[in-house]
């Protein structure tokens, strides 16, 4: 069973190291089967560890490897756990990632250089299974650091466009500042409690002394400043929509089954840390809260379908953070899990949608619109029926439409937060309202009207392998609330239950009719209205019709202007002193330093080549000059008692 436990990890490994090595000489298809099996059997592994988990004794199997670090106090092996939160991610990662996979088979078909996308794809599993197994934060950082690395090298996949390199670039940096943070954090952990192994720390901060409590508060607001860099929140995350720059599968697995997750997982994970932080929830509930409004705000506005999403999924994260924040972990883990299901179908439908628009370009090599502007789509539900009908059906469910998973997980969120906090019930109420409208807007003008240019015109249903995992996430997004239905309900709170053995038992609430029936009559009047005010919206150069809000559209539209505000406030600032810096003390100081060593050198050099006359004599007379120097030198110490 130890060695085992290793598996799920070293098969997506084992498939990256087969395709690195043997890609070039097989076929697209070989290639794409080779990565997709290794994490389908991922999948089939996690699938018996969630098994195992169930039965064991104490719900968990470990995994020790031996001594990693035992350097003087400092203690880490190479320990994996898996309990009931890590077999839920486990079967997240490895199932999403598993389907995302065989997508990718007939997404990526003609790219040079499908054989290096599956390689990093079956890094990006391995990676995140390592993370979400780890038994101590030091391991778990590894496979942090990882997944940040296969995102930089996904997002700028195609690196031939410079904008595409620069997302990927800015990815990179922009979690390495929340790394920081998270680094920070451990370090403080194991000076606090002489310890990073999950147990050992929880344990310790449980008998805590009370005068400590505000190490406790700053450990886990350090750790939050990881997860706003990697679950993308306030003030980091401006990485993620620029993500978009990645081929569409990159999107969904990022925004879907793994890395976007990593912060709540970690959170979660240390959720015995933030009970005895109050101060630390409160700050965390509130970050979520505004990082869901703020992001909710921006999609109602923009043109690029993956854009919109991508908004979305920030928005969508800042609920689960808000969750977290309102102590409301069953409803957030909850959330994760169905929000991996539908966002993952909404980005591969909109990645369905962009190939099949571009069937005009592949057919005649035509390239008339951009086809990820929604200003160019329409009509598309006669042309592609099973993308609109999946798209249709993960739209609603994200709009938290009954009976679809979107509702009752985000109705648990909503719950906690009219019991808890007022301010953070109205922000994700009127996010609540944002989703909608924007889901409506999205679904409308994609799918509904008449074409708006050629390519949409032209538009085909894209391959059984871009279809079936569609057709598959759909029945996961309608099926996905029973997981974890309110009390009173068959099977009540399953999940809540599964995860006693890792949280501790949450009160588990009956459905709140008249706060459930307010939001979804909010949402379905939300969508009605996206759908009558863009009924009109028929040629490409017309005016949005949000354009009326004025300075509210441009603030939408512009993204509040954070990106303007960092590169005026921190990148320029940023560039003049670097360039100072290289202008004064690289070229004028090291540079100078260095260059005039050589311009002595030479100089010098001149003056004793004139020394060097060619005739015999002269050299004669140098040396017998010399000989006499020293001959004198000698007799002048001899004759006054000096010692030479």
């Amino acid at each position: 069973m130890q060695m085992l436990i290793l598996l799920p990890i070293l098969l997506p490994l084992a498939g990256m190291l087969i395709n690195a090595a043997f890609g070039a000489r097989l076929g697209h298809r070989t290639v794409g089967a080779i990565a997709t099996t290794a994490v389908a059997a991922a999948f089939a592994l996690s699938v018996y560890f969630f098994a195992q988990v169930a039965g064991a004794p104490d719900h968990a199997v470990s995994g020790n490897f031996g001594p990693w670090i035992n350097v003087a106090e400092l203690e880490v092996p190479y320990g994996f756990r898996i309990d009931a939160l890590s077999a839920t991610m486990m079967l997240i990662i490895t199932g999403i990632g598993g389907l995302i996979h065989l997508y990718s088979i007939g997404y990526m078909k003609g790219d040079p250089r499908t054989q290096r996308f599956f390689v990093y794809l079956n890094l990006f599993v391995a990676s995140m299974l390592t993370l979400v197994m780890a038994d101590n934060f030091l391991l778990l950082f590894v496979g942090w650091e990882l997944v940040g690395l296969c995102s930089y090298l996904l997002i700028g996949f195609w690196f031939s466009n410079i904008k595409n390199a620069e997302a990927g670039r800015k990815a990179f940096v922009v979690n390495r500042i929340g790394d920081v943070a998270f680094v920070l954090g451990v370090l403080l952990i194991f000076a606090t409690f002489g310890a990073l192994g999950f147990k050992e720390v929880f344990e310790k901060a449980e008998h805590l002394k009370p005068e400590s409590a505000g190490v406790l508060t700053v450990i886990t607001l350090l750790l939050f400043g990881g997860a706003t860099g990697k679950s993308a929140q306030l003030p980091l995350y401006v990485w993620l929509p620029d993500a978009m720059a990645g081929p569409t599968p990159v999107s969904a697995l990022i925004h879907a089954a793994t890395m976007v997750t990593a912060g709540i997982y970690m959170l979660i994970r240390s959720h015995v840390l933030l009970e005895h932080a109050p101060v630390a929830m409160q700050v965390i509930a509130l970050v979520g809260a505004v990082t869901a409004f703020m992001a909710g705000f921006v999609a109602l506005t923009q043109w690029d379908i993956k854009k919109v999403l991508a908004y979305s999924t920030v928005s969508q994260l800042g609920f689960m953070v808000a969750g977290v924040g309102l102590g409301a972990l069953v409803g957030a883990q909850f959330h994760l899990l169905t929000h991996a299901f539908f966002k993952a179908l909404l980005f591969l439908a909109a990645g369905s949608v962009i190939h099949g628009m571009e069937h005009l370009t592949l057919t005649t090599g035509r390239h008339d619109s951009d086809p990820q502007d929604m200003r160019n789509m329409g009509g598309l539900r006669a042309k592609m029926p099973i993308t609109t009908a999946t798209f249709i059906i993960g739209g609603l469910a994200l709009a938290g439409i009954p009976p679809l998973a979107g509702f009752w997980s985000k109705d648990e969120i909503l719950a906690a937060a009219a019991r808890t906090s007022p301010a953070v019930l109205v922000l994700l109420g009127v996010t609540a309202a944002f989703t909608a409208f924007y889901v409506g807007r999205q679904i409308y003008l994609v799918f509904f009207g008449a074409p708006r240019s050629e390519a949409a015109s032209h538009a085909a249903e894209t391959a059984p392998t871009m279809t079936v995992p569609l057709i598959v996430l759909a029945a996961l997004a309608v099926l996905g609330g029973l997981l974890n239905l309110p009390a009173g309900f068959p099977a009540e709170g399953w999940l809540g239950h599964w995860l006693e053995s890792v949280i501790g038992k949450e009160p588990h609430a009956p459905l709140d009719l008249a706060l459930a029936g307010f939001f979804v009559v909010l949402a379905v009047a939300a969508i009605a209205f996206a759908v009558s005010l863009y009924r009109r919206f028929v040629k490409a150069t017309q005016a949005d019709p949000l354009e009326r809000l004025g300075a509210l559209h441009g603030l939408s539209f512009n993204k509040w202007h954070l990106d303007g505000l960092y590169r005026a406030v921190l990148i320029k600032p940023f560039y003049a002193g670097a360039s100072f810096l290289a202008r004064i003390f690289d070229q004028g100081g090291i540079d100078g330093l260095v260059n005039g060593v050589g311009a002595l050198t030479r100089e010098l050099s001149v003056t004793l080549r004139e020394l060097q006359t060619g005739f015999v004599r002269s050299y004669g007379l140098i040396t017998l000059l010399g000989a006499v120097a020293v001959v004198a030198y000698f007799l002048f110490t001899l004759f006054n008692g000096i010692r030479p």
